[in-house]
């Protein structure tokens, strides 16, 4: 998660806590229960890890481990390191321990391809700082405010440049929530249109270029961050268009006269806009279209490997920060954007030593390979093993966001990924979007409640009353949507594989 993201996501109260700020919290029994039951997890798990068990139980549970202390909020790569190491030490002592220490950090990061997460996340940083992720949502709203659901299409379509630039849908969907769902109650859309058209909006917005959420499964999967980012660019188009073409069905039959006719009162909208107010607009955003289009099409030529596209996207970011804030502070959001880079980059290449470390102790157990044999035993083919994922993931979404999701089940997939022939580039366009949909996937996903918690706030909900089974119900009603795109991914992986191939001349 970039600086931005991370801010925006910690800043309000709200987000942190589902109940919203105005919840006294659970009893002081029931605090001291689950923090004895944590602390007993905690406890039994580590001191089981010293004991005399088989490869496999030693595996399990070290990922038992890593689990409890996610759900402690310990960092993830901190919560990956401790129980991998514990494991490499019940397996072959502390010589092996030692020697990981010593050679893995280095040889886990000194990565020419890994040289693109800087340049990506400074990018960003420094778009954020200029301020034209703020801008995206009202120039989206100007130019499509004239479709049905004209609202909440800018809203859909403004999430996905959020999410790609800013590597966070918690940090997206907090932005869009405060400032979209307003405008559409505002302007009589039905709430859980409002609510269900910022739900979906970071969907896309992971999955087109620049990602860091693929940079990253490239540098876990060791695969070409190229082709990788190229891979993402079929399927996130497909998710935006066809949530598009839901949210103006959706406007038409449900949103309100007003909404559906792709008009809104002029207390919601103020004067209508004009031919000059969109190019104003688009004029203040065309950094951001221009940087996709820069790093699509100069990796696609092969003019840039996808290092030299991020290190000229980074250029272009400081050259449009300097132009854009100009006498005030240009130089103060540069430092912050460079501040926050270092740390942003920092706890990502962390968090990748300890999926290394995590992946070499489940080689040792045995239990990747074990997994793969499990999968060959069921008789499982490709379909259905994928088909079997989106139901873990779905699971896991319910306690944890997409990056530690996939960074826990990539090591352990690797080679039943290649004993199934499922293309490494395709499966991490999967990983990306499943682990985006199970966050917000009822009944427990971690953004459902992230945006029931903003919707409590009289400025967001307008006087109007949002329940918690509101938010559910927004979200279930773009649910067959999701699925549609899911089942789209597993029968045509040509739709993510088409334009790498192409690229590569194959």
């Amino acid at each position: 998660m970039t600086e931005p993201a991370a801010r925006t996501a910690g800043a309000p109260a709200g987000a942190e806590d589902p109940g919203g700020g105005d919840r006294e919290g659970p009893s002081d029994m029931r605090s001291w229960i689950v923090l004895g039951l944590t602390a007993a997890a905690v406890a039994g798990t580590t001191a089981a890890l010293f004991l005399p068990l088989v490869p496999e139980a030693i595996g399990a549970l070290a990922c038992v481990l890593m689990l409890v202390l996610i759900f402690l909020r310990m960092p993830v790569a901190i919560a990956m390191t401790i129980p991998a190491l514990l494991g490499v030490h019940a397996l072959r002592g502390w010589p092996l321990v030692e020697s990981t220490l010593t050679t893995l950090p280095y040889q886990q990061v000194a990565n020419w391809t890994l040289s693109v997460v800087p340049m990506f996340i400074l990018m960003g940083l420094l778009l954020w700082r200029a301020g034209l992720t703020e801008s995206l949502y009202s120039v989206g709203r100007m130019w499509l405010g004239w479709l049905p659901g004209g609202l909440a299409v800018g809203t859909n379509l403004a999430g996905a440049g959020l999410a790609s630039v800013s590597g966070s849908s918690v940090g997206t969907t907090y932005a869009l929530a405060r400032i979209g769902i307003p405008e559409m109650l505002k302007a009589g859309y039905d709430k859980r249109l409002a609510i269900g058209a910022v739900v979906v909006a970071g969907l896309p917005g992971q999955l087109i270029p620049p990602s860091i959420m693929l940079v990253i499964y490239a540098g876990i999967a060791e695969v070409p961050i190229g082709p990788q980012l190229l891979a993402g660019i079929g399927p996130g188009l497909l998710v935006a268009a066809l949530f598009t073409v839901m949210i103006v069905l959706f406007a038409r039959r449900w949103a309100g006269a007003e909404a559906a006719a792709g008009a809104v009162s002029g207390a919601a909208e103020g004067p209508a806009v004009t031919w000059r107010d969109r190019l104003v607009g688009l004029a203040r955003v065309w950094p951001v279209p221009l940087l996709i289009v820069l790093i699509v099409v100069g990796m696609f030529s092969g003019v840039f490997t996808a290092t030299e596209a991020g290190a000229v996207a980074a250029l272009v970011s400081l050259l449009v920060t300097l132009v854009w804030r100009r006498g005030s502070g240009a130089w103060r959001a540069v430092a912050d954007a460079a501040t926050g880079t270092v740390a942003g980059v920092g706890a990502i290449f962390f968090m990748l030593i300890g999926v290394e470390a995590l992946s070499r102790m489940l080689t040792l157990t045995g239990i990747s390979s074990g997994f793969a044999g499990l999968v060959e035993e069921l008789n499982l083919n490709r379909v259905g093993f994928l088909l079997l994922m989106t139901v873990v993931y779905v699971v896991l979404g319910t306690f944890m966001e997409p990056l530690p999701m996939m960074v826990l089940t990539i090591p352990i997939l690797m080679p039943t990924l290649k004993a199934l022939d499922i293309s490494l580039l395709w499966y991490g366009v999967f990983a990306v979007f499943m682990g985006e949909l199970a966050v917000v996937t009822p009944p427990v996903g971690i953004l459902a409640f992230i945006i029931y918690s903003i919707t409590k706030d009289p400025q967001v909900n307008q006087g109007r009353s949002i329940s918690m089974n509101d938010v559910f119900r927004a979200v279930w009603w773009f649910m067959p949507m999701a699925i549609i795109v899911t089942l789209v991914l597993i029968f045509f992986p040509q739709i993510a594989t088409f334009i790498p191939d192409l690229a590569s001349g194959e």
